[in-house]
């Protein structure tokens, strides 16, 4: 059988690989769109066993190439039913997300043209139009000129540079000699676990991260953010920074940025802000009220590829302190060194990674497809069937809401019955989730609020419409009897 490698010597054999990806290429954009079309009526959620997959394939890489259509028929016959389908319109799980179709070409041709962003040389094109996407991504969020913006992977990896920064700002020594015990995180009991994660990386150590009480509306209490601080300053620690987030991850709670940022300028603190899933809201005038101070922030985090039609994987960083960044990670070895010109940007001298994927390519394929108004569009319509679920719940007695719902994602469960304990109340609403995820068409999450167990729906996916909601509701209603 053929092995299919290019003798690079031959023009017609190169032109032959070349064709043989173009045939393959049309029958694959072709599979693609009719996917796009016909996902509604996939299986939201693979039924496969684990290990299964494992077991089905080959457990040697073959020793002779394979033609593309066999490999496309794998893919469709093997790969395909072990995908839990993150683009489908009744995934309301985690967070809904949406693989647009301005992204997906994007990503054609940043693969096919594989560049490697280490400097400047390395591809001006990577560099320059990150600074572009994100200065207009920037002045959606309401940040002020002076953040500088990089994208990495996933707000774990985001926030993780944050705590760089506020380390590199309380210690600049660390960078040569290492962290000192005593640098103290604070951030909301309602916070993603990437900041513990993170805290951990970096050298914080988990016992050095503050878990603030929220009240009611699991909002970080201020007063108790302040006791904390003091008494770790009364104790001899030395507190660091201010983990404060915009839309959390089991109820999209919003906590008191301004609070917040009064108390780091106060304490002199690195305030970081995550918006990781919220953070296109900013651009809605009537959610303005949750952004209240974020332009007082040290370092900001928004994932497009959670609420903006954005593929996997696109987190962008923002930090008013670009050389803190720099300082604390630049390491530049005589084979990497490149241009001194002020413009020339390396993206390698402000994070962990030497090497930098071509994401902003999508990112500005989806802002100029999509434009401001259809951006804006896209959120008010989730966030008006988030109000409609909300509704429902809040109508039938059967259920009860559990927290707020200022964007799209709304947290209920069934109330507990008389003479019922709360494990078995929980297990009652755990069932019930059970039952909904049943579905092909429809998968939901859950979350713990108050010890309680909570059902999610977040909605997110650009296909997502009324008619997605109405079933998820008619399931839960039909689990729950």
């Amino acid at each position: 059988m053929p092995h299919h490698l290019p003798d690079p010597q031959s023009e017609a054999a190169w032109e032959s690989y070349v064709e043989d990806f173009r045939r393959s290429a049309h029958d694959s954009v072709e599979w693609i769109a009719q996917y796009l079309i016909n996902i509604r009526h996939m299986p939201v959620q693979s039924r496969i066993r684990p290990g299964q997959l494992v077991d089905a394939l080959p457990a040697e890489a073959p020793n002779h190439g394979e033609s593309f259509s066999a490999i496309l028929s794998d893919f469709q016959r093997q790969i395909l039913p072990a995908v839990t389908q993150w683009n489908h319109p009744g995934f309301m799980a985690y967070f809904g997300t949406s693989a647009s179709t301005p992204g997906i070409l994007a990503e054609m041709l940043i693969a096919a043209m594989n560049t490697n962003g280490l400097h400047w040389q390395t591809s001006p094109a990577v560099a320059e139009l990150e600074q572009v996407a994100l200065g207009w991504l920037r002045q959606w969020l309401g940040l002020p000129k002076e953040f500088f913006g990089i994208i990495y992977d996933t707000a774990s990896t985001s926030t993780m540079h944050a705590l760089i920064c506020a380390r590199e700002k309380a210690e600049p020594q660390s960078r040569q000699d290492g962290m000192r015990a005593g640098l103290v995180i604070y951030t909301s009991e309602q916070a993603h676990s990437s900041v513990e994660k993170g805290a951990m990386a970096v050298g914080f150590g988990q016992n050095h991260v503050r878990k603030v009480p929220t009240d009611a509306l699991f909002r970080m209490k201020p007063d108790a953010l302040r006791a904390l601080i003091e008494a770790d300053l009364n104790a001899g620690l030395r507190p660091c920074a201010i983990v404060a987030t915009i839309g959390t991850t089991s109820s999209t709670s919003v906590d008191p940025v301004a609070e917040c940022a009064a108390l780091a300028e106060e304490f002199k603190l690195w305030l970081h802000v995550d918006c990781a899933y919220a953070g296109p809201c900013a651009l809605l005038p009537e959610c303005a009220h949750h952004f209240k101070g974020i332009e007082r922030a040290d370092s900001v985090v928004t994932n497009p590829h959670k609420w903006l039609m954005t593929q996997m994987d696109c987190s962008t960083f923002y930090t008013r302190h670009p050389q803190i960044l720099r300082q604390a990670l630049s390491l530049v070895p005589e084979y990497l060194r490149a241009s001194e010109d002020p413009r020339a940007v390396h993206l390698m001298d402000y994070g962990v990674p030497l090497g930098h994927r071509f994401r902003s390519l999508k990112l500005w394929f989806i802002l100029r497809y999509f434009g401001r108004d259809g951006v804006m569009e896209f959120l008010r319509r989730h966030i008006a069937l988030a109000q409609k679920f909300a509704a429902w719940v809040d109508a039938d007695k059967r259920f009860e809401r559990v927290a707020p719902v200022p964007f799209s994602t709304v947290c209920f469960r069934l109330r507990q019955r008389q003479g019922e304990s709360r494990e078995q109340s929980d297990e009652r609403n755990k069932r019930l989730l059970e039952k909904v995820n049943q579905s092909p068409k429809i998968f939901l999450s859950h979350t713990a609020l108050n010890g309680r167990y909570v059902i999610r729906i977040a909605i997110g996916n650009i296909a997502t419409g009324e008619q997605d909601i109405e079933l998820a509701w008619k399931l839960v209603q039909e689990a729950a009897e």
